[in-house]
């Protein structure tokens, strides 16, 4: 277990906000979390918990009053192997894109379009991330937490994460109760790649690579650099990724909205609905590229809300706003930010 009090939180966010916690706490096992827990239940302390990963998908807006915990644990344990699939439990602290490699490296196959989406293995199990088709959800069977109130562990399946687009219950009524120690998925020995999203067949047909003998490595290598050529590295510019999700909006709005605009981009997700690329809007409200204050938009991808340099989380949110209302305005949809705000 490590401690530290007043610490800086610049390096544990990817948009790079100056602010201070009171506390961290890194724990290497559940059993360190759970004895964490306990001595603040026997102290009677009830200053706020906020459980990280790497920060990817945070604002912070203020200084945090309270103690933020992250996993130190780096462990994946193969639970079954049967027939054409294979068990795997995975730490929550480990990156989600050395999850994703080491699980393409042992032939097991699922994760190759979620390749390079920032933050841990924890996280994708609260965010339900998703690109190119596929969503962390498809392959998740279990999640493993410790409740932050009692220390108790406890074990959700994923019917009881009750995942949607972008979306988990620990987003909503189980939002801050739970830590995520573990995330248990099924992955499959037969490589059957999911080529039917965002351009893949023209990347692929790009690079001259021949899609009747596709590799999973050559597909994640591919969709890497598609994210790469869209996205800026937060080292260099602080970003969150994809700031906003994309609406999903009913097929009378959309018809509306194609007769207004019949070059709109779109993505029908069953007979009902029809999903419409957030970027796409925020493009046609002229945001692209725009900079208000020291945030930004960033040029190659106007679903990415950019730290020009020195912003603050309020500077980022007041631009979040401002591109809310234009894109409302015009298209009469609210769109909502993706990243968790954290007051």
């Amino acid at each position: 277990m490590r401690l530290q009090d007043h610490c800086p939180l610049k390096k544990y966010n990817t948009f790079g906000i100056e602010a201070t916690a009171d506390r961290m706490m890194e724990y290497e096992s559940v059993e360190e979390l759970q004895a964490f827990i306990q001595r603040r239940l026997s102290e009677g302390n009830t200053t706020p918990l906020l459980h990280i990963g790497d920060g990817s998908n945070l604002l912070f807006l203020n200084d945090f009053k309270g103690t933020i915990l992250r996993s130190g644990m780096k462990e994946i344990h193969v639970t079954a192997d049967e027939g054409d699939y294979v068990y795997v439990r995975v730490t929550a602290g480990i990156v989600w894109d050395d999850w994703v490699q080491y699980a393409v490296d042992s032939n097991w196959y699922g994760l190759e379009n979620l390749s390079l989406i920032p933050g841990t293995v924890g996280a994708s199990a609260v965010q339900n991330i998703g690109a190119y088709g596929a969503e962390a959800k498809d392959f998740i069977i279990f999640v493993d937490t410790v409740d932050l109130q009692t220390g108790e562990v406890r074990h959700f399946t994923a019917e009881e994460c009750r995942y949607g687009y972008r979306d988990s219950a620990f987003k909503h009524e189980l939002k801050g109760r739970y830590a995520v120690t573990h995330v248990h998925f099924r992955l499959s020995h037969s490589f059957r790649p999911n080529l039917e999203y965002g351009g893949i067949h023209k990347a692929l047909a790009e690079r001259d690579i021949d899609e009747t003998n596709l590799t999973a490595e050559q597909l994640r290598q591919t969709i890497i650099e598609i994210r790469r050529a869209k996205l800026p590295e937060p080292s260099l510019l602080g970003n969150a990724g994809s700031f906003f999700t994309n609406p999903i909006v009913p097929k009378a709005t959309f018809e509306r909205l194609l007769n207004e605009n019949p070059d709109m981009p779109h993505y029908e997700v069953d007979k009902d609905y029809v999903k419409i690329p957030a970027g796409w809007m925020i493009e046609q409200c002229g945001w692209k590229g725009k900079t208000l204050g020291k945030a930004g938009v960033y040029e190659r991808q106007a679903l990415v809300l950019v730290n020009r340099g020195g912003a603050t989380g309020a500077d980022i949110k007041a631009l979040c706003e401002r591109i809310q209302e234009d894109v409302e305005a015009r298209f009469g949809i609210h769109i909502e930010p993706e990243v968790n705000f954290i007051a």
